[in-house]
């Protein structure tokens, strides 16, 4: 086999597999820090563990977990279940309290909320017995249908939807509307990064570059039309 055949067989395994996992580390763009008994996707959690979009936190009634990714904090109550999307949170059950200073959004079916800008805000977002309540603790906040188009929001309709600092609104979830309506059905979590996904596409690159080999190592294989063997200079 010549030494061009193994530099190409090489050279093709950094180039598929390299991608495959600089997008894996570039997901895991959580740490969550457990205080007390608390579980992600339904395993017991150490103190501290990494977290990609997609994936579920639950704290038990004694326990508590905060959140840390870019520019923002966010303390998981106790009996809470959550779901961590990289840029905001889902609230299935309990209370959040965020701080942040990128705008990560907190949402409940229909119910969303956000900071106005990306000022340091915090505020805590609660979502129970059908009902969402936000209290605007630093900052204000927007509280809107989560499927709300901010370019079509008249002036009149930002305003009645900002709870300024010190404030509070409840409003229904609006959860029985989402599960009747397809728009609402949450997308499939990413799987790059994933072992059932990763180890397939290594076992295909080895399998080409066991071909390539092969094929490099009969001596009546051309190099390439101009050049039949391997002596040409």
């Amino acid at each position: 086999m010549s030494q061009r055949v193994f530099l190409s067989a090489v050279s093709m395994t950094l180039t598929l597999l390299v991608p495959v996992q600089l997008l894996g580390q570039e997901l895991a763009s959580g740490i969550v820090y457990a205080n007390g008994s608390a579980t992600v996707n339904g395993t017991e959690i150490p103190n501290s563990v990494a977290v990609f979009p997609g994936d579920k936190l639950e704290t038990k009634p004694d326990a508590s977990a905060t959140i840390g990714t870019n520019g923002s904090s966010i303390m998981v109550f106790s009996d809470s279940l959550v779901k961590y999307e990289g840029s905001s949170v889902g609230v299935d059950r309990g209370s959040v309290r965020v701080n942040t200073s990128s705008g990560f959004e907190a949402y409940a079916c229909e119910v969303k909320a956000r900071p106005v800008d990306n000022s340091a805000t915090q505020y805590q977002f609660t979502h129970n017995d059908g009902h969402v309540t936000v209290i605007a603790m630093k900052g204000d906040v927007f509280v809107e249908d989560r499927q709300g188009s901010k370019s079509d929001e008249s002036q009149t309709d930002k305003e009645s939807n900002r709870v300024k600092e010190g404030q509070q609104t409840t409003r229904a979830d609006g959860c029985e509307v989402a599960a009747r309506s397809p728009r609402h059905a949450p997308s499939a979590p990413s799987s790059i990064g994933n072992p059932k996904i990763l180890y397939p596409i290594i076992g295909i690159t080895g399998g080409v570059i066991t071909w390539i080999l092969l094929r490099g190592g009969h001596d009546h294989a051309p190099i390439s039309p101009a050049c039949p063997t391997e002596g040409c200079t």
